[in-house]
């Protein structure tokens, strides 16, 4: 039986775009080996100044409506004090505030308990940097 703490780290690579990234089935298959059938507590964590994880449907146009309304609150123009990188990249550091960089969720009998048309997803509008580390941490 595993023990009451087990983690993993995913390295996902988004390329040169903003995207989002459905984390589900990762999530689903460390809980197969970590969680053991019993229930406890997925944390998703992405260690990263510039990205967030969101629970969000995908496949229906959710994930491209996100990535648009964070355009709409966070314009990518020169407006922000942090201007290293590609131009308007300031506005990928505030992207967390909005997108948190982690979720908590909840394990029954080793499986996790989302709703219907939920997804676990990164959340990367930085175009920059292409490498995201993602740690999946399960308590039971």
């Amino acid at each position: 039986m595993p023990g009451p703490f087990t983690t993993r780290t995913l390295t996902i690579s988004s390329g040169s775009s903003e995207t989002v990234t459905d984390l589900t089935r990762a999530c689903k298959e460390f809980l197969t080996e970590a969680a053991g059938g019993r229930d406890g507590l997925l944390n998703v964590f992405v260690p990263h100044a510039t990205a967030g994880i969101a629970l969000i449907e995908t496949g229906a146009g959710s994930d491209a409506d996100l990535l648009a309304a964070l355009h709409t609150m966070l314009p990518a123009d020169d407006r922000w004090q942090h201007r290293h990188g590609s131009p308007g990249h300031g506005r990928d550091h505030v992207v967390p505030a909005f997108v948190p960089p982690h979720a908590t969720l909840p394990v029954i009998g080793g499986r996790l308990e989302l709703g219907t048309w939920q997804s676990v997803c990164l959340v990367d509008t930085n175009k920059d940097n292409a490498d995201r580390q993602v740690r999946l941490s399960f308590l039971g």
